[in-house]
C-alpha cells in the first residue's frame, strides 16, 4: 500500500516536472517566436525607409536608415554621405526614381538579414536602366538598420569614385521655306549680361544700373532681381537679354557673350506660323520626364508642333570615374541626333510681301496653289515679334500685345468669318450643277431693295446696282445679292445644301495647327430669309481664309477641290470632284469678266497681259437689318490661264474706307511681283 502512495507521488512529480519543462520550452519558444516576428518587421521597415528616402531625393533622412557601424567603416560621416548623394543625383539630373524588386530574406549564419532591390530613374540622357543594388540589414542599439556602403549610391562605387555627366547637344532642325531658306535657324547672337563687381559701389552703382535700365529697356527693379540671385557672385557673368539685331553698346558694368539661339529670319510676317521656342517650365517636365531645366522647346506654331522632330536627341555619357586610378565605368550612353529640317511649301518672299502690303490693317492673306494645295504664303496681321519672345519679352511689353484690341496673337487666316460675296461662286456652281441656274438665264428685279412676300417683315435683301435684267454673269460681275437670293430659294435647302456638301464643309483639314470646321449653319437652314442670306455669303456661314481658299481651288482647277499641305514632303487626299469642268470654267469666265468690264467689282485688279479671274466680297456683321457693324473686306483671285497660285486675302473693318477694293489696293503690288 505505501509503496503504491510512493509511487503515486512520484508520477505526480515528474509530471509536475515535464509541465514545467513543456512550459518553460513553450515560453522560450514563444518568446524567440515573438522576437523573431519583431525582428523581421523592424528590418522591413528599415528597407522600406531607406528605399523610399532615396525615392524621394530625402537624403537628410537617410541618416536614420542606415547603422553608424558602416557608415564609420566606410569613412563617412552622416552629413559627408548625405552630400554625396546630393551632389550624384543632381549632377545628373535623377528623377522619377522608382523602387523595384525590393526583398528582405534572414540570413541565419551571419544573423542578419539581406536586402535586394532596385532603382529605375530619368537622368538627363533619359531613362536610366535598371540598376540592381545588394546590401544587408543588422541590429543596432536595440533596431535594424541597413549596412551602407558607396555602392548603394550606384553599383560599384567606392568612396574615391565620382560621377560624371557629359553631354553633347543636339542641333535643333530648322524651318525652311521651299527653297531651303530659313524660317527659323540656330544663330550665335550676343548676350549682354553684368558683373557685379564692375558697376562699382554707392552711388556709381546706382548710376550705372540706371543707365543699363535704359540702354536695354529693363527695370531697374528687374535687374536688382538679377543681381539678387542666391548664385551670383562678384566676379559672375549674369545674362540680361540676348540681342538679336543692333551692335553690343559698351557701358560699365555690361559685358557680353557669344551664345547660339532660335533666330527667325521673317519676324512678324510669319509668327503664327512659325511660332517660337521658350525655356520649358516644371509642367513642361511633369509632362515629358526626357526634358530637363534649361532646355528649349517649342512653345507656339509650327516650331511647337513639329518640337519632337526639331528638337532631336541630345548625346552624353554618365561615367563613374575613380581619379586616384583613372578607371572609368560607363554608366549611361547616348549617341547624339541632331533635329531633322522641316521644309515647307511656303515661299518666304511672297510671304513677306504679303505682310507688307498688309501691314497696318487687320486682316489676313491665304495664298495657295489650286492645282497641288501647297500653301505658298499664310499671313496674319497684326503680328508679334518672335525674337523678342526668345530674347525675353519684358512683361509691360507682353501686356501691350495681350491688351492690343486687335489681337496680335490670332491667326486670322486660321479664323472663321462670314465670306461674304465671294461665296457667290459657290451658290452659281451648285446652281449649274443641279440645273436651277442658266448662265444665260434672266431674272427681272426691281430696285434695290427684295423680299420673298409679305411673310418677311421688315426684312429685306438689298444690292448696290439697281440693274432690272440680271443674268448670272452680271449677278457675279456686279455682286448681286438679290439674284443670288433667288436662286437658293429656287433650289431650296435640300439641294442646296446637298451641294455645298462637295466643298467638305464641317470637315477638318490635316494641318499642323487648329481650324474650326466650315459651317453653313448653326442648327440646318431652317427658314427661307436664312436660306436667302447663306446664298449670298451671309447668314451663318462661317469659314476661315484657307477654307474659302481651298473651296475656291475648283475653279482654278477644272472643276476638282484640292488639299492644302504646308510639307512639300506630305502627302495629301486626292483633289476631289467638287463639280463638273464645264461649271469650273463657266463661273471662272464670269470672274474673268468681273476684272474686265469696267462696271466689274474687281476691275482695279487687272494686270497687263494677264487674264485675272476674281470676286470681290463684304461680309456685314451686325445683330439687325438697317443698323451699322463692321464689315470685313474679301478678295478672291487667280490667274486664269496660268492659275500656280489663288489669293485669298481679307482686311476687317473696312467701312467708309473703299470697301473691298481696300483689298485690291492692298494685294494687288503682290500679285504684280508674282509676274516680275
Amino acid at each position: 500500500m505505501q509503496r503504491q502512495k510512493k509511487n503515486s507521488k512520484k508520477v505526480i512529480w515528474i509530471s509536475l516536472i515535464v509541465v514545467v519543462v513543456l512550459a518553460i520550452i513553450g515560453g522560450v519558444t514563444y518568446y524567440f517566436m515573438n522576437s523573431n516576428a519583431k525582428n523581421e518587421k523592424m528590418a522591413n521597415a528599415a528597407a522600406e525607409n531607406f528605399t523610399t528616402n532615396i525615392k524621394k531625393e530625402n537624403f537628410t533622412k537617410l541618416s536614420d536608415d542606415v547603422t553608424k557601424k558602416s557608415l564609420k567603416s566606410s569613412g563617412f560621416t552622416a552629413d559627408e554621405m548625405e552630400t554625396k548623394y546630393k551632389t550624384v543625383y543632381t549632377g545628373i539630373d535623377a528623377r522619377d526614381i522608382k523602387v523595384a524588386d525590393l526583398k528582405v530574406t534572414y540570413d541565419d549564419a551571419k544573423k542578419n538579414y539581406k536586402l535586394a532591390y532596385s532603382l529605375e530613374m530619368t537622368t538627363t540622357l533619359g531613362k536610366l536602366a535598371k540598376q540592381k543594388y545588394n546590401a544587408t540589414i543588422s541590429s543596432e542599439d536595440d533596431d535594424w538598420k541597413v549596412d551602407w556602403q558607396p555602392n548603394l549610391i550606384f553599383p560599384g562605387m567606392v568612396k574615391s569614385d565620382k560621377v560624371r555627366l557629359t553631354t553633347d547637344e543636339a542641333k535643333r532642325g530648322q524651318i525652311q521655306d521651299l527653297n531651303g531658306k530659313g524660317l527659323a535657324i540656330n544663330k550665335n547672337v550676343s548676350e549682354a549680361g553684368i558683373v557685379p563687381n564692375d558697376l562699382g559701389e554707392g552711388e556709381a552703382k546706382t548710376k550705372n544700373l540706371a543707365a543699363i535700365s535704359k540702354a536695354f529697356d529693363i527695370p531697374v527693379a528687374d535687374l536688382e532681381k538679377k543681381l539678387s540671385q542666391s548664385w551670383v557672385h562678384p566676379d559672375t557673368f549674369v545674362p540680361i537679354k540676348v540681342l538679336t539685331t543692333g551692335s553690343p553698346v559698351q557701358m560699365a558694368g555690361v559685358s557680353y557673350a557669344t551664345i547660339e539661339t532660335r533666330y527667325y529670319p521673317l519676324s512678324q510676317a510669319a509668327a503664327h506660323l512659325i511660332g517660337y521656342v521658350g525655356e520649358v517650365s516644371a509642367e513642361d517636365i511633369e509632362k515629358n520626364k526626357l526634358l530637363n531645366v534649361g532646355d528649349f522647346i517649342g512653345k507656339a506654331g509650327l516650331e511647337r508642333y513639329y518640337d519632337k522632330a526639331l528638337r532631336g536627341t541630345n548625346g552624353g555619357r554618365i561615367l563613374i570615374v575613380n581619379d586616384e586610378t583613372k578607371e572609368e565605368t560607363v554608366l549611361q550612353q547616348n549617341e547624339k541626333k541632331d533635329g531633322e529640317n522641316i521644309k515647307l511649301t511656303i515661299d518666304s518672299k511672297i510671304q513677306q510681301d504679303t505682310f507688307n502690303a498688309l501691314k497696318g490693317e487687320v486682316g489676313s492673306a491665304t495664298i495657295i496653289n489650286p492645282t497641288n494645295g501647297n500653301l505658298v504664303a499664310l499671313v496674319s496681321s497684326p503680328s508679334y515679334d518672335t525674337n523678342q519672345m526668345v530674347a525675353g519679352i519684358s512683361s509691360a511689353d507682353y501686356k501691350k500685345y495681350t491688351d492690343d484690341k486687335n489681337l496680335p496673337f490670332l491667326a486670322r487666316y486660321a479664323t472663321r468669318y462670314a465670306p461674304g460675296s465671294t461665296f457667290k461662286t459657290i451658290t452659281a456652281a451648285v446652281g449649274l450643277e443641279n440645273g436651277t441656274t442658266k448662265p444665260d438665264k434672266v431674272r427681272e428685279i426691281s430696285g434695290l431693295q427684295w423680299q420673298k412676300d409679305k411673310s418677311w417683315g421688315k426684312y429685306f435683301v438689298t444690292r448696290v446696282h439697281d440693274i432690272p435684267k440680271v443674268n448670272m454673269v452680271d449677278a457675279l460681275v456686279n455682286s448681286d445679292n438679290i439674284y443670288f437670293a433667288q436662286e437658293g430659294l429656287a433650289m431650296g435647302e435640300t439641294k442646296f445644301q446637298d451641294g455645298l456638301k462637295k466643298f467638305d464643309f464641317g470637315e477638318e483639314f490635316d494641318l499642323p495647327f487648329n481650324m474650326e470646321p466650315a459651317q453653313i449653319s448653326n442648327d440646318g437652314i431652317k427658314s427661307d430669309i436664312l436660306l436667302a442670306d447663306t446664298a449670298y455669303g451671309q447668314g451663318e456661314l462661317l469659314m476661315s481664309p484657307i477654307q474659302q481658299a481651298v473651296a475656291y481651288t475648283p475653279f482654278a482647277n477644272n472643276g476638282k477641290m484640292v488639299y492644302p499641305k504646308l510639307r512639300e514632303t506630305e502627302e495629301t487626299k486626292a483633289a476631289k470632284d467638287s463639280m463638273s469642268a464645264a461649271t469650273a470654267n463657266t463661273v471662272k469666265s464670269a470672274l474673268v469678266q468681273a476684272v474686265s468690264k469696267p462696271e466689274g467689282t474687281a476691275h482695279k485688279l487687272q494686270i497687263a497681259g494677264h487674264n485675272i479671274a476674281a470676286k470681290t466680297g463684304t461680309a456685314e456683321l451686325k445683330q439687325k437689318q438697317g443698323e451699322s457693324g463692321l464689315e470685313n473686306g474679301f478678295l478672291l483671285a487667280f490667274d486664269s490661264d496660268k492659275p500656280d497660285y489663288l489669293v485669298l486675302a481679307m482686311i476687317e473693318g473696312v467701312n467708309g474706307r473703299g470697301g473691298s477694293g481696300l483689298v485690291i489696293e492692298k494685294m494687288k503690288p503682290v500679285m504684280e511681283s508674282f509676274y516680275k
